[in-house]
């Protein structure tokens, strides 16, 4: 992927700030339906029962025809579609122009092309829970300007990834009144674990990104390759100094369309403690080796076995004994702190589902701001996230601000 900014100047021109926008023109009119596409892996699950406890009857789509057939009776009698990744025209059939389409099927690098093709095709309005670096880049390079062109809404990674950074930052920005040069994100666990045999495969996929895939940073007002983990930092979060390792995420490309002063956005995952720096430095002897074709395909080849998709994912006792935590820090360009925004909420899962399911209801009665690759933000404006984001138990921790004068 060449050196280039979030969005291309023939897709539309920067914003200048959330609270001067272009014009919030909702383009997309009134959507039809909400297809949960994965409806029965781990995320695509819990989404579809989210739509139904907020009284939406969503389209459940699949590859298995019982297993939907089953959770479609347990869930009041629900219509199913048959679809498969690998057979390109299940998956246009399921979606129609002004329909919301939910995709959970990860990993994302892998098996998330088809539906993105085909909502950006049917000018629909789509939604995906992915955190995996390299699809975002795919959403936000490969497809956007034709979205803008269809008619189409694609709002990636609505989620625990990475929705809770782009508020926080945004805020963390509106602190300073649009004057940082420089933010700084991070996503943490509170309290709990989620250990490699619990994780979703879109959660594993994310973690082996780190390691084996080049991602990328946004660095001098545009965005660059650059290695996961390349770089490493401690947030004070409760009270503790606790590390994270750069990774390329949704920030990189939203944060700088919002505010146009901002040069440098970098999204630290603080899931590893002490071994933090040990990643750092793998990732940094990773680097030469996976430069050599050979190599690369072998360490891709390792991880597709490692990361599975439908593998399930945490008990429910294991997410309700997992919080999580997120914080933005806003720098002026001398690298000095002018406000720090966290946020506490519930396990990533549950939260994940409760979000989108919301984003999708408001898609579904209001529509979305614009068509394109799109931030949250952008799509439903920083009111409603913060509403979402409310409602599916995000709340704000207070922390110091440090106001602009």
């Amino acid at each position: 992927m060449p050196p280039t900014g979030p969005r291309s100047e023939d897709e539309c021109p920067p914003c200048g700030g959330i609270t001067h926008p272009v014009e919030l023109v909702r383009l997309t009119g009134m959507s039809k339906r909400i297809v949960v596409f994965g409806a029965t892996g781990y995320t695509g699950e819990l989404t579809a029962r989210e739509l139904v406890a907020l009284g939406e009857r969503p389209v459940l789509a699949g590859r298995r025809r019982e297993a939907l057939d089953e959770l479609a009776a347990e869930l009041g009698g629900l219509e199913v579609a048959v679809a498969d990744v690998e057979r390109q025209a299940s998956i246009h059939a399921l979606v129609e122009a002004g329909d919301v389409l939910i995709s959970t099927v990860g990993p994302f690098n892998r098996w998330g092309g088809p539906a993105v093709r085909a909502a950006t095709e049917a000018g629909a309005v789509y939604l995906d829970t992915n955190g995996e670096s390299g699809f975002i880049a795919e959403v936000f390079e490969q497809h956007g300007l034709l979205a803008r062109r269809t008619g189409a809404a694609l709002i990636p990674s609505f989620g625990y990834d990475f929705v809770p950074g782009n508020l926080a930052g945004a805020l963390a920005m509106e602190d300073t009144g649009h004057k940082a040069a420089r933010i700084d994100l991070a996503y943490y666990l509170g309290k709990g674990a989620y250990l490699p045999w619990t994780m979703s495969s879109g959660t594993r996929a994310t973690v082996a990104g780190a390691l084996v895939e080049n991602t990328y940073g946004y660095r001098h007002g545009r965005i660059v390759k650059e290695r996961g983990a390349r770089r490493v930092r401690k947030f004070d979060v409760d009270g503790r100094l606790r590390p994270g390792v750069s990774i390329g995420t949704l920030e990189q490309y939203t944060v700088p369309r919002l505010f146009p002063t901002v040069q440098e956005v970098t999204t630290y995952l603080g899931w590893f403690g002490s071994l933090s720096r040990f990643l750092q430095c793998a990732s940094a002897v990773n680097a030469p080796l996976l430069a050599v074709p050979p190599m690369r395909r072998a360490a891709r080849a390792a991880v597709r076995r490692w990361v599975k998709g439908s593998i399930g994912g945490p008990s429910t006792s294991t997410l309700d004994a997992t919080e999580s935590r997120f914080v933005a820090e806003a720098y002026d360009d001398r690298g000095r702190r002018l406000a720090q925004r966290q946020f506490r909420g519930p396990d990533g899962y549950r939260f994940t589902a409760r979000l989108i399911a919301r984003a999708a209801q408001v898609a579904m009665s209001s529509g979305v701001h614009d068509t394109g690759a799109l931030g949250p933000i952008e799509a439903f404006g920083i009111d409603a996230i913060r509403t979402m984001c409310g409602e599916s138990g995000l709340v704000p921790v207070e922390s110091p601000v440090w106001a602009v004068s």
